[in-house]
């Protein structure tokens, strides 16, 4: 399917919204729950997601099947995975009662992936879409997470592809990605856009993104990593919602995030998220998420780097408010 397709080449590098929409309501900050990430399981036919107290603890199976990139709702009672190759819009895990749900395509003429990341009020969910037939319908919609109806368009971007980061915590705004010719990775740059105007602006310069933006739940801080250069690891980045303050977070680690790929011993630090509380934030951090990587957690001024998993193959985290286990 096109977006693993995509997803590949960027890994590695490690209509409008109708006018009735309404913004979905403000995300207050939340409690630091469980940490939910994705490790490879050869055993297990692939990918797999997991669960895991901040602190390294009760790691838990979530999905005994090949699944990618969990995501939390908001109110941490759901996972969003991406699995299966079956053709239906999104995959949605309750931790708490092994229940699992399955949403079907809204739109036969579109291909559609969604759970990238939901909505403030979990009431929808955002996709990576392309036109089966007709590229002009390419961009980022959403869905809503009950019953996978209200399909609504937020980007456009014809023949090229939008992929979805994160709302900005009032529901209001959304990061993402875009690339307008999908074969060429180097032209990936982050975005944010205002639900319902389709009129997005660059945030930070286009280049080798290896993720694609999570808002802080307390700021207009918008996290996210990428590649200095084509011969470099990625690092993590931060970037106000308006395109100022663009930084890299000087990770306190040894070696470095970022280094030289000729270099054997460097590291790279991909996939960011913020914790539920906007004082930390969670990574992968090694030379491949299918080699040595590993789920670490740090503050967000790069300071009390501390490691959370030990699999050796672990990525993708995301934080949630879902209670402790133990």
């Amino acid at each position: 399917m096109r977006r693993l397709t995509i997803i590949s080449v960027l890994a590695g590098l490690v209509a409008l919204a109708a006018a009735s929409a309404t913004p979905a309501a403000a995300k207050p900050p939340g409690a630091n729950g469980q940490i939910a990430f994705a490790r490879f399981e050869p055993a297990l036919g692939g990918t797999v997601p997991y669960t895991v107290n901040p602190d390294g603890s009760h790691v838990q199976l979530l999905f005994a099947r090949g699944a990618e990139f969990p995501h939390w709702s908001p109110d941490g009672s759901q996972v969003s995975i991406f699995c299966c190759d079956d053709g239906m819009a999104a995959h949605i895990l309750s931790p708490d009662t092994g229940g699992f749900r399955e949403l079907s395509n809204p739109d036969p003429d579109l291909e559609i992936h969604c759970g990238f990341s939901w909505s403030p009020d979990g009431q929808r969910l955002t996709c990576e879409t392309f036109g089966v037939t007709d590229p002009s319908r390419n961009g980022v919609y959403t869905i809503r997470s009950s019953d996978g109806g209200g399909l609504t368009r937020v980007t456009s971007n014809p023949g090229g592809d939008d992929i979805p980061g994160d709302y900005a915590p009032n529901g209001k705004r959304l990061v993402f990605g875009r690339v307008d010719h999908p074969t060429d990775p180097a032209a990936l740059g982050l975005y944010v856009v205002k639900v319902g105007d389709n009129r997005p602006r660059q945030i930070a310069p286009a280049g080798l993104l290896s993720s694609f933006g999570d808002w802080s739940p307390q700021r207009n801080e918008i996290v996210f990593s990428q590649h200095v250069t084509p011969d470099a690891r990625s690092s993590l980045w931060v970037v106000h919602a308006d395109g100022t303050g663009l930084h890299e977070i000087p990770v306190q680690a040894q070696p470095a995030c970022g280094g030289a790929y000729s270099d054997p011993s460097s590291q790279g630090c991909f996939g960011p998220r913020w914790s539920p509380d906007g004082k930390k934030i969670v990574f992968a951090r090694g030379t491949s998420p299918d080699n040595d990587s590993n789920i670490y957690t740090v503050n967000a001024d790069g300071s009390d780097l501390t490691q959370v998993t030990h699999g050796g193959a672990d990525s993708s985290p995301d934080w949630g408010t879902h209670p402790l286990t133990g």
